[in-house]
């Protein structure tokens, strides 16, 4: 379960380290990187958060 608990660290070390996304290009529906990287994490730590439950109930 502590290896598990790892993943959970992913959005914060992909947000953590801000010069990955400081920048204007690639530009999606009109929102520069910078503001539509950051919005595509909360689905994705949504996701992540759920795997983690899911799989620690198991253990």
């Amino acid at each position: 379960m502590k290896y598990l608990n790892l993943i959970l660290l992913l959005p914060f070390l992909g947000l953590l380290w801000t010069p990955l996304y400081d920048r204007h290009d690639p530009v999606l529906l009109g929102f520069p990187f910078f503001y539509w990287y950051q919005f595509a994490w909360v689905p994705v730590t949504s996701v992540l958060i759920w795997v983690v439950w899911k799989k620690g109930n198991r253990a």
